[in-house]
């Protein structure tokens, strides 16, 4: 015997479908495209019926997957008032269970009591349920500020194309990559003000010990409710650290974007980037490319790692790693990986043991777990034999690296542009003259519409920059060029004009004199009369201004 009901929305999906339930177990199938949904009796729990925003809703509790926490809840929406007595019977016939009325908080309020139970975040306002966020749906947790809790859910898992295929997967099955009128909304980000301190225990013997100010304040910092509740969220969620599962922990590694000290723990899928505000999860199958670049100062080597997608703080998206370390400092490092693993999986292309300096170390775990080249510069030479060229974009300063397929601008914002990219790149001076200018702009043009302007480069660099980039048939517009022609024209032709002014006869000489005679007349206090003028000099002055039009009036 089979109950269907119709007009039915699986999860946060926008697609209707069918839900049919049956002894063996129960199938939502969408009305148009899409993918099937089903759960076989043995892995329900029990069920639940809630009113949420679509009308009606039936809560599956299931016994899910350990590897899979996310599948351990189903939900399907849009059922009518109407519907609950028919709903109730066909589950306690066909699964023998209640159907149990959850009772949820209407009143609106964005102030309650945040609870962390083993598989969900519950926000519960008077002893009522407002909303609860499963715990597998956090990707990350951040305190923002000392009262502030930020949670991210944007998973990077489906975030990867290769993972959004759409097909049912659990309590999943939404269709990412179905069309876009079927595709689910996405909360991103949750931040909860959480005031106050937690009540400990052994409060009591904490106030006999006797403490200084640095240590009080770092005390109530440990016991914030914030900081508690974050806590709470890391030990819960898939976000804390994976014990034994570690290749290789770098402590105290300096990032300049996001910009602060992180600990860099690897593991065979993933890494973690520890600090001491932001704690981000990076698959290794969203590091798109890698570069090893060498400071201008010969002191420091970059390593720059391309995420897609980019990790956020807040609403700031970071598409690039920009880490920097010494080039003479050295690490002894051993993984904690066997030999049978080095050599089964990872081909033999890493060692056990290390000792060498740590950028190479680094570079060459990044480069096999990621499963990307390393970019480094060739080719290009500057005028005092660096591989990079100082510029800036807008008010920042930075290095331009021309590589063999791309050029990448390191600071603040890092800016990668692909030569398949470039429709034709611009040298110009805004500006100034160009025969006496000390720098120039480059103006990279791209086939997409976008630009982007590298200023004040040392004008020495330009015969360097040029024959590179014409030696990859990248197409060149020179406007220095133009422009100089331009303004050598201009000064021929201002030459000729006072040559021929001078070829011309003089007929009106008498004029001319009395006009040189005028102004010569006139110069003389050309400047504004100073304090230690006398009014005999001003009496003067006025006796010459008298006499000036009676000169001009014998002219004829």
């Amino acid at each position: 015997m089979t109950t269907q009901f119709d007009n039915v929305y699986h999860g946060a999906g926008k697609a209707l479908g069918k839900i049919r339930f049956s002894n063996a177990g129960l199938g939502w199938k969408p009305l148009d495209e899409g993918a099937t949904v089903t759960i076989p009796a043995d892995q329900i729990v029990g069920f639940a019926w809630c009113r949420v925003a679509r009308n009606f809703q039936l809560r599956i509790e299931l016994k899910g997957d350990e590897s899979d926490e996310s599948a351990h809840l189903a939900t399907f929406e849009n059922f009518q008032r109407d519907d609950h007595e028919r709903l109730a019977t066909v589950v306690r016939d066909c699964y023998d269970k209640p159907l149990e009325v959850l009772e949820l908080s209407l009143r609106g309020w964005n102030w309650g009591s945040a609870e962390v139970d083993e598989r969900d975040m519950k926000f519960v306002v008077r002893n009522k349920l407002a909303f609860a966020l499963p715990l597998a749906n956090i990707a990350n947790s951040n305190i923002a500020g000392r009262t502030e809790v930020s949670m991210e859910f944007l998973n990077p898992k489906e975030q990867q194309p290769e993972q959004n295929t759409g097909a049912s997967s659990g309590a999943g099955g939404l269709p990412f990559n179905g069309p876009k009128r079927n595709r689910p909304d996405q909360l991103v980000e949750m931040r909860l003000y959480i005031p106050g301190q937690i009540e400990r225990e052994d409060e009591e013997e904490d106030v006999k010990k006797p403490v200084n100010d640095d240590e009080e304040a770092d005390e109530e910092e440990e016991e914030s409710a914030a900081t508690a509740f974050h806590n709470a969220i890391k030990a819960k969620a898939d976000i804390g650290q994976v014990a034994g599962d570690g290749i290789l922990v770098l402590k105290e590694v300096l990032v300049l974007t996001p910009r602060g000290r992180y600990d860099i723990d690897l593991f065979p899928e993933f890494l973690r980037l520890r600090g001491k505000t932001y704690d981000y999860k990076i698959l290794y199958s969203s590091i798109t490319q890698l570069f090893l670049l060498p400071k201008p100062d010969d002191i420091h080597v970059l390593f720059v790692i391309a995420l897609e997608p980019p990790i956020r703080q807040g609403q700031t998206r970071y598409p690039f790693l920009v880490l920097q370390f010494p080039r003479e400092e050295e690490m002894d490092a051993e993984l904690n990986l066997d030999e049978d693993t080095i050599q089964t999986k990872y081909e033999g292309k890493l060692k056990k043991r290390y000792e060498e300096p740590t950028f190479r170390i680094v570079t060459n775990l990044f480069r096999v777990l990621s499963q990307q080249k390393v970019n480094v510069p060739t080719g290009f030479t500057s005028s005092i034999g660096q591989e990079s060229v100082r510029c800036n974009v807008k008010a920042n300063d930075g290095t331009l690296y021309p590589l063999n397929k791309s050029l990448i601008w390191v600071s603040k914002q890092t800016i990668l542009v692909p030569y398949s990219d470039v429709y034709q790149l611009v040298f110009s001076r805004v500006g100034g003259a160009v025969a006496s200018a000390k720098t120039f702009d480059l103006r990279v043009e791209t086939r997409h519409g976008g630009d982007h302007t590298f200023q004040s480069i040392n004008r020495e660099e330009f015969d360097s920059l040029n024959n590179f980039f014409a030696e990859r048939k990248i197409r060149i517009k020179n406007e220095l060029a133009d422009d100089a022609a331009s303004m050598g024209k201009a000064v021929d032709e201002l030459l000729d004009e006072d040559d021929e002014s001078k070829a011309l006869p003089d007929d009106d000489d008498d004029d001319e004199e009395e006009d040189e005679d005028f102004e010569d007349e006139s110069s003389d206090d050309g400047g504004s009369p100073s304090e230690a003028s006398s009014d005999d000099d001003d009496a003067e002055f006025a006796e010459e201004e008298d006499e000036k039009p009676k000169i001009k009036k014998q002219k004829t």
